[in-house]
């Protein structure tokens, strides 16, 4: 499991193929060249699974497993050049060249994290598009991309989270083979590449596993579907999946961390949990390799046991988002506070974030009607990702909109800054850095209509009681995905140069770039709705000084009057109103040490 797969069809030995194939209710099993017309037979093996070691075949054959009288796709498939319902395809991962060896993952804590979408981050909407946009990443000051799930789907466009082969990569995106040369060039420009992996659940369209073996279980249930089976009856080889397919990111492809959608919706009461096996497998191939990756979960409990190291009782998880920052920030902002943020208080949350990174940690959640969370103790700032906009957030909306559609431009600066001087690892979500207006709107491309209509009816319900008088895009329309494209022409100079500007002072200055919940403390003027946030790191103090508010105001601070002004968001270089005696509404300032 640590040096190769062992799931699918791999070439361990060179122009020998190994298969392995999980099918405990099977009582024959071939494996059939679709060009050839030839059938190859498994051999039944322990456990359910069935095994062939031949020399027939070969990269870049075409196959498809037979099930008694069934053909099938192949669960652990590495490529679908035909999409989902076609045949897999052979390739050796083993034949790429890589020339990545001198690098070195960034330490955790250097992380600035870039998410984006492949689909819509370029017109051309594939790996090779991202590779020509990397000078513009790199100018910005990013140290990682986070990609969203690439796992093959049905169709060209979808967010990526209904993908039914989790070793198969987007054909249209560039496959196996446009990856890893994705991976490769960001590595040789000094960027880290996140991929978003999909533990929780498998996509409706596609979804061949029911027929292999007891992929699911019927003891829990997931707002997507059926739930994975990771402690019911046969969950081993379950389990040993997942694993494997982890594994691989890192050892195959040099991905150097994986996000993991929505942990909370993966149900396992086993005396080892599922996230903590992963955990230790990771080690292990750390160890090994002596290349350091990390595991990054999309959490949504307020647990601390997630993150905690597994020598302590916990599961051993490197980081996680907290949705929370987002939806104080939104709040103190002017947003909203309907569903999930009418649990949020503004700019007293916001503090409170800042200090404890939960908000509700053991404290009644009106929203939830229940005590909620537990307090964050010993977790350094590294483990946790903030942001003030990311897919979901701006996705999940009716409309997609962005913050750039939704607050003011000084607004905008201000919420950046929240994030960039946070004791947190900061997350843009693509185009944030120079105030793209297009959507991120939600689209797929089933081919079944009764699926497609399913998914129209689901997305008008959901807005229903917010949006009376406008209709939802609709997710299979052409139209919606090109809409959610980035328009590279529409790049707003100034606010790109604020953000390259406010990621350079979080490198360069010591309070903000050592990532010590300890040196820190915030106070707040509820009625000002003004913040203001200190942090220190041996002899040098940073102090931000934020106003949400449409008024101007003074804020009183400790500080001595040997302080630096660093940067005024409401500064005419920055397009703003020009610096005054007071803070600007909507504006933030930054000061330091005189003599840093």
């Amino acid at each position: 499991m640590i040096e190769h797969r062992s799931f699918g069809v791999n070439f361990n030995e060179p122009g020998v193929a190994s298969i392995r194939l999980w099918a405990p209710h099977a009582k024959q099993v071939a494996l059939r060249l679709a060009d050839r017309k030839a059938d190859l037979p498994l051999e039944k093996a322990a456990y359910g699974y069935w095994e062939l070691i031949t020399g027939q075949l070969k990269p870049g054959d075409k196959y498809q497993f037979v099930l008694d009288d069934k053909t099938l796709p192949d669960p652990a498939s590495l490529s679908q050049p035909e999409g989902v319902h076609g045949p897999s395809k052979v390739i050796d991962l083993k034949d790429f060249n890589w020339y990545d060896s001198e690098w070195k993952n960034p330490a955790q804590d250097k992380y600035i994290i870039y998410e984006l979408h492949t689909g819509t981050f370029t017109d051309e909407g594939t790996f090779l598009g991202i590779e020509r946009k990397l000078d513009h990443l790199v100018s910005l000051g990013i140290t990682a991309i986070e990609i969203m799930p690439v796992a093959q789907f049905p169709g060209e466009r979808n967010w990526g989270y209904d993908g039914v082969f989790p070793f198969a990569v987007q054909n249209s995106y560039g496959g196996a083979l446009g990856l890893m040369k994705l991976v490769n060039t960001c590595h040789n420009k000094g960027i880290a590449v996140i991929l978003d992996v999909v533990y929780n659940h498998i996509g409706p369209e596609g979804n061949y596993f029911t027929e292999f073996g007891a992929y699911f279980t019927d003891k829990y249930k997931t707002p997507w579907g059926n739930a994975i089976n990771y402690d019911d009856a046969r969950c081993d080889a379950v389990r040993g999946y997942f694993i494997e397919n982890a594994l691989m990111w890192f050892r195959d492809f040099h991905i150097d961390a994986l996000r993991m959608d929505a942990v909370h919706a993966i149900k396992d009461f086993s005396t080892k949990h599922i996230l903590q096996e992963i955990k230790e497998e990771v080690n292990r191939l750390i160890d090994q390799t002596g290349k350091q990756h990390y595991l990054i979960a999309e959490l949504d409990l307020n647990d601390t046991r997630f993150i905690t190291p597994i020598e302590k009782c916990g599961y051993g998880i490197d980081a996680q988002w907290i949705d929370e920052f987002h939806h104080a920030l939104r709040v103190t902002a002017g947003g909203e506070r309907n569903g999930y943020y009418s649990d949020f208080n503004g700019i007293k949350d916001l503090a409170k974030s800042y200090r404890d990174a939960y908000v509700y940690d053991g404290i009644y959640s009106p929203q939830r009607l229940k005590t909620f969370g537990n307090k964050v103790k010993d977790n350094e700032g590294q483990q946790f990702v903030v942001f003030s906009q990311n897919h979901d957030q701006v996705g999940n909306r009716m409309l997609g909109e962005r913050s750039s559609q939704l607050f003011s431009f000084e607004m905008q600066k201000l919420m950046a800054a929240s994030v960039m001087v946070s004791p947190y690892l900061p997350l843009l979500f693509m185009g944030e850095e120079w105030s793209a207006r297009s959507p991120f709107q939600y689209f797929v491309s089933h081919s079944d209509p009764e699926l497609v209509e399913a998914i129209r009816k689901g997305r008008k319900e959901e807005f229903s009681a917010f949006h009376r008088n406008a209709e939802a895009p609709d997710p299979q329309s052409d139209e919606t995905f090109k809409r959610s494209k980035l328009n590279w022409g529409q790049i707003n100079a100034v606010m790109l140069d604020y953000y390259k500007t406010l990621i350079q002072l979080r490198k360069q200055l010591p309070a903000l770039s050592n990532l010590n919940r300890n040196n820190l403390t915030v106070s707040y003027n509820e009625g000002h709705q003004t913040l203001l946030l200190k942090r220190w790191q041996d002899d040098q103090q940073v102090y931000c000084l934020m106003n949400f508010s449409s008024d101007e105001h003074l804020i009183d601070f400790d500080g001595n009057e040997n302080l630096k002004q660093v940067i005024n968001s409401a500064d005419k270089k920055w397009d703003g109103p020009g610096a005054a005696n007071s803070i600007q509404p909507q504006s933030v300032i930054i000061y330091t040490n005189l003599h840093v």
